[in-house]
C-alpha cells in the first residue's frame, strides 16, 4: 500500500512538472499551466515539511530538465546545475506555505517568489522556461504592463490554485470559495489596470531592416567560420531597400580573429570588416548596427560582445558591451572547480562584462540595447528604456543552440518585454529567429530557421514608461511576502485530498 502511494505522488510530481513546462514555448500550451498548477497544489495537501520539499523539488527538477534541455549543447554541467538550482527554489517554495488551506494563498506569493529568486541568483539569474514565458501568448500577458513578469506569474498561480479549490466539491469549505473569488477578484482587478495603464506614445516613424544572413543551425560564429559568417550578413545586407532608417545585424557576426602576421583566405580581419561596414553604412545612408565577437586584444584572457552604432556617414559613433553575459556560455561560474571534471566542455574565455548604460544614441533615434540572453532580464529591459530607449533592439545568436528550444522562448521574453515597455523590439539572429514585434507584444513578422532574410518594417519610436517600467519588481514582491504570511495565518481546516 506504502509503495503504491509512493507511486502515484512520484507519477503526480512528474505529470504537474510536465503540464507547466508544456505552457513554455516552444510548445506554448499556456493553460497547461493553470493544470499544472492546480495538481501541484493538491499534492502538497496535508504533506509534512519533508514532503512538501521533495515534491516541489520533484515538479521543479522534470519542468527544469524537460524546458532547457537544449543547454546540453551548450554546456552539460550548466543544464544540470540550472536544474538542480529551480529543482531547490521550488521545494523551499513548498516548504514556506502551510500544509492546509492556508496552502492555497500562500503558494501564490511563494511560487513567485521562487520565479524571481531564479530570475536572480546564482550567477546573476537563469530566467529559462519561466511560467511567465508560457503565458506571453495567452490572454493574460497585457497585465505585464502594471506589475510587470511577476505580477502574471503571481496571477497563473492564483487561477491554478482556484481551479484546485474547484476539484474539492463536495468537500469544499469556506476557504475553497475564498480562494476561487480571491482569484476572480484578482485577475479582474489586474485586467482593469492593464487596460488603464499607460502604454507610451509615438514620436516618430522609421523604416528598419533585421538581416538574416542564413547558414546551418547548431553552428558558432568561431574564428574558422567567421568569414563566412560575415560574407552572409554582406550578401544578405545587399537586399535592404532604399530609405531604410536602420539596419539591425545579429550578435557576434562580426568575429574577427587576433591579429596576425600571417594571413589566411578563412580569416576574418577587425580592420577589413569595419571598413567594409563603413561602406554598407554609406551605401544605404543608413545606421548600421552591427554585432562584434571577439578577443580582446588587451587581455588574452578575455573576450568582448558588443554591438557599435555607424552612422550614414559611415563613423562609428556609439556602442554597448554586453552587461548580463551567460553563465556556463560566456562566463564559467566557480571554473576552476568544474575544470576538474569537465575543462573540454568550457569556453576558453570569460565574456568581459560592459558597463555603460545599454542605449545607442544615433542620428536615426536613440535606441535600447539587449543583447542576446539580455532580454530574458526584464530589469536589463527596463534601464535601457529609463535610459531613453525609443525601440529595443534584441541582436542575437541562435545559431549556437541545439534546436530550437531557447529561440522560442527568446521570442516569447521579447513579446513580454514589448509589452510591459510599451516599445517596439526588433530581434536580429544570424539563422533565425529575427523577428518584429510591436508594443502590443505582436509578431507582426518573423523569419524561418536558416533562411538568408531581410525582414522591413514601418515601426515607431516611442516615448512614456508603463507602470512595469516605473516601479520595477517591488510592488509584486512585497504582494508576496504578504500573501505567505496571510497563508500561515488562516484558521487550518482539512484539505479534500491527500496524495499521502
Amino acid at each position: 500500500m506504502g509503495s503504491g502511494v509512493q507511486l502515484k505522488s512520484l507519477a503526480c510530481c512528474l505529470l504537474s512538472g510536465l503540464l507547466i513546462v508544456a505552457s513554455v514555448p516552444p510548445w506554448g500550451w499556456w493553460i497547461c499551466a493553470f493544470l499544472g498548477i492546480a495538481l501541484f497544489d493538491r499534492i502538497l495537501s496535508g504533506q509534512t515539511a519533508l514532503k512538501r520539499f521533495i515534491r516541489g523539488f520533484s515538479v521543479g527538477l522534470v519542468w527544469a530538465l524537460v524546458g532547457t534541455i537544449w543547454m546540453i549543447d551548450l554546456t552539460p554541467p550548466g543544464w544540470i546545475i540550472n536544474s538542480i538550482v529551480h529543482a531547490g527554489f521550488m521545494g523551499l517554495a513548498s516548504l514556506v506555505v502551510p500544509k492546509d488551506q492556508g496552502r492555497r494563498v500562500a503558494l501564490v506569493g511563494a511560487i513567485t517568489l521562487a520565479e524571481l529568486g531564479r530570475w536572480s541568483w546564482p550567477f546573476g539569474g537563469i530566467p529559462l522556461a519561466t511560467l511567465a514565458q508560457g503565458q506571453a501568448a495567452g490572454p493574460l500577458a497585457p497585465v505585464v504592463r502594471v506589475g510587470g513578469s511577476l505580477l502574471l506569474v503571481a496571477l497563473v498561480v492564483a487561477i491554478g490554485v482556484a481551479l484546485s479549490a474547484a476539484f474539492d466539491g463536495r468537500k469544499a469549505n469556506n476557504q475553497s470559495v475564498l480562494t476561487i473569488v480571491g482569484a476572480f477578484v484578482f485577475l479582474v482587478i489586474s485586467s482593469v489596470l492593464a487596460s488603464l495603464s499607460p502604454q507610451g506614445y509615438s514620436v516618430e516613424e522609421i523604416e528598419v531592416a533585421i538581416v538574416q544572413g542564413g547558414g546551418p543551425q547548431r553552428t558558432r560564429a568561431t574564428p574558422s567560420g567567421a568569414s563566412i559568417v560575415f560574407a552572409n550578413q554582406i550578401e544578405a545586407n545587399q537586399s535592404v531597400k532604399d530609405g531604410t532608417d536602420l539596419v539591425l545585424w545579429p550578435e557576434n557576426v562580426v568575429n574577427p580573429d587576433p591579429p596576425t602576421n600571417f594571413p589566411l583566405s578563412d580569416r576574418l580581419y577587425g580592420d577589413a570588416a569595419s571598413e567594409l561596414l563603413s561602406l554598407e553604412a554609406k551605401r544605404l545612408n543608413a545606421v548600421l548596427i552591427p554585432g562584434w565577437f571577439h578577443q580582446d586584444y588587451e587581455d588574452e584572457t578575455a573576450n568582448l560582445n558588443y554591438s557599435t552604432a555607424i552612422n550614414p556617414d559611415g563613423v562609428v559613433v556609439d556602442r554597448y558591451d554586453k552587461v548580463r553575459t551567460v553563465p556556463f556560455g560566456e562566463f564559467v561560474p566557480l571554473r576552476s572547480f568544474i575544470e576538474i571534471f569537465a575543462a573540454d566542455l568550457l569556453p576558453a574565455r570569460d565574456v568581459r562584462p560592459g558597463t555603460n548604460p545599454a542605449v545607442l544614441q544615433t542620428e536615426a533615434g536613440n535606441f535600447g540595447v539587449a543583447i542576446s540572453w539580455e532580454v530574458f532580464f526584464d530589469h536589463r529591459v527596463r534601464d535601457a528604456i529609463k535610459d531613453g530607449g525609443e525601440i529595443l533592439l534584441n541582436p542575437t545568436n541562435g545559431a549556437s543552440y541545439w534546436l530550437t528550444i531557447v529561440q522560442t522562448q527568446q521570442i516569447a521574453s521579447s513579446r513580454l518585454r514589448a509589452l510591459e515597455t510599451g516599445r517596439w523590439v526588433l530581434q536580429a539572429a544570424p539563422t533565425g529567429f529575427s523577428a518584429v514585434i510591436n508594443p502590443h507584444g505582436d509578431v507582426v513578422q518573423r523569419t524561418a530557421i536558416s533562411e538568408q532574410a531581410v525582414l522591413h518594417s514601418t515601426v515607431e519610436k516611442r516615448n512614456g514608461l508603463t507602470w512595469a517600467t516605473k516601479v520595477g519588481i517591488w510592488p509584486i514582491f512585497i504582494l508576496s511576502i504578504v500573501l505567505i504570511l496571510i497563508g500561515h495565518k488562516r484558521p487550518e481546516e482539512s484539505d479534500s485530498t491527500n496524495f499521502g
